[in-house]
């Protein structure tokens, strides 16, 4: 017999779960927000709260609104589409500060969150999975394996999304019963890319099906992974990735920024930062989503760790006109962070690290004289820990901008502008 509890949601927690109180604890309830009056299944106990399963709201919020998309409740992603306009805009405010309240860091002014618009996603990764009379593609369910085939996808662009029809019949061919698939599908500035990871070798009328679905659906590119040896099937255009006024080449499943409009308003936050500054060092510079902009008027250093996009920013560089010196350097940065000395030579300096963060390079640019810091980051938590270790060093955060990408999501990016005090 499972335990029902009457709750009572008085707030918003940093995933998007709705908050209340059980036995003088607090209680986690997904899928709820500040005042439902809920009943709920109790669950786990765990170090922050106990975690609960909606069963039944008894009382809706006046923050509550009609869900827009039809796979609602079973997707497991957008799980804040029920959220009024006004209530997720607040929640993504609150969401940037508490990470940084948690660590003691304080933010001299916080920005006006960038929200970035429905059927603006450029990238998707997708599952599929082969079953008898049919092929599911689609996103997982909330916290489990079980897949959602989808008919429609409120945040993700429609030149995506018209071809997945098409592309699961073509698939459906392919796959052997019961087999699964990741599918990366990016809009590039040439055109669709598409990856599929499979662990199947494709015979011969296999690549001509998907060679026919991409002159049908004009593709740019279609690779196939086979347990990592990659298979260019039809590269009719290379994808190619604009920043600023170059192109470089994009690697399939390569990371990019997922909007063109949340890349737009980093790329203004850290331009606009950097302004006044001279020498400027990109670090974590990838294929030079903030490189290409910044050496419009600065001498730019661009280092990275990994080859693969740093060989396409050298690209760019190679057929981009109008720009001042860009210098490429490969280097680990957790590893071999730059060191003080060697930052020395720099006004400015950005980073935008993975989701782990930049701890190493942090704590060296934390013993540094560089006048001007711009942190890029997609995860608020280890953002807040670099923060604290730079305000120890005497830093400042001046200010915080929210760019919410991930529309209807917990996901969060931030781009906070520090200076020495």
């Amino acid at each position: 017999m499972t335990d029902l509890i009457e709750v009572k949601i008085t707030a918003l927690g940093a995933q998007g779960d709705g908050i209340g109180e059980y036995g003088r604890e607090p209680v986690f309830v997904p899928g709820t927000t500040t005042g439902d009056l809920v009943r709920a299944e109790i669950g786990a106990k765990k170090k922050n709260g106990y975690y609960a399963v909606l069963d039944e709201i008894i009382e809706a919020s006046a923050d509550r609104i009609d869900p827009v998309c039809k796979h609602f409740g079973k997707c497991g992603g957008c799980q804040l589409q029920f959220l009024s306009e006004d209530t997720y805009r607040n929640w993504i405010s609150e969401r940037a500060v508490s990470a940084l309240t948690h660590q003691g860091v304080a933010v001299g002014r916080l920005l006006e969150p960038v929200i970035c618009p429905p059927r603006s996603r450029r990238r998707v990764a997708l599952k599929a999975l082969n079953l008898p009379g049919r092929l599911v593609l689609g996103f997982s369910e909330r916290q489990s394996h079980q897949l959602v085939d989808i008919g429609e996808c409120p945040v993700t662009r429609r030149e995506i999304t018209e071809i997945l029809p098409a592309l699961r019949k073509v698939l459906q061919g392919i796959l052997k019963k019961r087999m699964t698939a990741e599918v990366h599908v990016t809009l590039t500035a040439t055109g669709i890319d598409i990856l599929v990871d499979a662990a199947k070798e494709l015979d011969l009328s296999e690549r001509e099906s998907l060679v026919d679905f991409a002159n049908a659906h004009d593709i740019a590119a279609i690779h196939w992974r086979d347990q990592g040896f990659l298979d260019p099937v039809i590269i009719r255009r290379e994808p190619m990735m604009e920043f600023s006024d170059a192109r470089a080449p994009l690697a399939p499943a390569a990371f990019i920024q997922a909007t063109n409009d949340g890349e737009a308003a980093l790329v203004k936050e850290v331009v606009a930062a950097c302004v006044r500054y001279g020498r400027v060092a990109d670090l974590f510079c990838g294929m030079g989503t903030f490189t290409f902009p910044l050496a419009k008027s600065h001498q730019t250093l661009a280092v990275e760790g990994a080859k693969q996009p740093l060989e396409a920013l050298k690209a760019g560089i190679n057929q981009a006109s109008g720009l001042k010196q860009i210098i490429t350097m490969h280097r680990d940065l957790y590893r071999r962070p730059l060191t003080p000395d060697e930052l020395s030579a720099f006004d400015a300096v950005v980073f935008d690290p993975p989701r782990a963060g930049a701890k190493e390079q942090a704590a060296e640019l934390a013993q540094s004289s560089v006048k001007k810091i711009v942190a890029v980051s997609c995860n608020p938590n280890s953002f807040a820990r670099d923060a604290k270790i730079l305000v120890a060093g005497g830093y400042q955060l001046e200010t915080l901008l929210p760019v919410d990408q991930f529309l209807w999501s917990p996901h969060l990016e931030l781009v906070g502008v520090f200076s020495r005090v």
